[in-house]
Formats: C-alpha cells, structure tokens, sequence
C-alpha cells in the first residue's frame, strides 16, 4: 500500500470512493449521495486543489482505496487549528492499516504547516473502531454533540476529538 496526496488528475477516483463511501457509511458524512451524485467532476478536482486542504489517498497499484482530507483554518485567530475531515476506508480493505496510514500522512503533514498546533475532528460516536483509532494516535475526546447528524428518522450522536502538538 502507497499514499500520497491527490490532485486534480485524481479526482475521478476520488469522486468514486468519496461516492461510494456515503452509500457505505452515510452516517460518517455530514453530506448525503443523494447531494454529490450528480455533482460535476470539475468540483471533486477543486476540492483537490483547495488552499489549505490537503488530501491524501491510499493506493494498492492503482486503486484507490482509502482518503483522508486535513484542512488549516485560514482566519487569523483560529490558523493555530486544522480540522481533519471525510475519513473513509473501503471495506474491502478495512483491518489491514490504511486508515492508520492515512492518519499519519494527515497528522504529519498537520505538523509541517506553519502555525498548526492542534488537529480536531468528529467521528460517529458509536463509531468504536475509527474512536479507537483516533485514541490510538493521541487524539481525545472533550465533547459529544448529541443528535449531530439525521438520516431519515434515526439520529447519530458525534464526538469532538483534539489532537495537541
């Protein structure tokens, strides 16, 4: 397995994990298949390309398997912040340490850009595999929004973590 950061060359494969994954685990999204579906490709190319955003995929030859996407805060008095975003693993291939791999990528990469201190993200709160993940790599929970996120009549509750360097 090989990461590396995607680019807007990459976004056809990029737009079909991201695709796949909010059918596979909507409640890990706060976007829905439903809104991206149709959305054109040039987007997901933007999104790649986005100042301050870096996303980093997990590779086997030449599939695309796994992303995980940081973004720096750009004001001012939050730039000390990043925020780690759409986490997803195939299943295919869950278990075997892309997710771990990926993370890494992200908390280095937090590291190397001036003014970060600090990574947060939310995860599903019965989420115990990716919470125990996140555990793993320093990050703790200091808060759980209740009710975060609705798909159809079912609510997920989501966890804030922080990871402080």
């Amino acid at each position: 397995m090989q990461t590396r950061l995607l680019t807007a060359a990459d976004a056809g494969i990029y737009r079909n994990l991201r695709l796949e994954g909010l059918q596979t685990n909507p409640e890990a999204f706060g976007s829905s298949f439903e809104e991206e579906k149709d959305m054109p490709l040039d987007l997901f190319a933007s999104r790649l390309e986005g100042q301050g955003s870096f996303t980093f995929g997990a590779f086997e030859n030449d599939d695309l398997l796994g992303v995980a996407t940081l973004v720096q805060e750009n004001k001012m008095k939050l730039k000390h912040k990043a925020n780690i975003f759409a986490v997803y693993v195939s299943p295919k291939k869950r278990g075997l340490g892309l997710g771990k791999q990926l993370m890494l990528e992200v908390i280095n990469k937090a590291k190397a850009l001036a003014d970060v201190e600090q990574i947060n993200l939310t995860v599903v709160s019965a989420n115990d595999s990716a919470k125990g993940l996140y555990t793993s790599l320093g990050f703790e929970v200091f808060g759980t929004e209740r009710r975060a996120l609705k798909i159809g009549t079912q609510y997920f509750d989501e966890d804030y973590m922080v990871l402080y360097f």
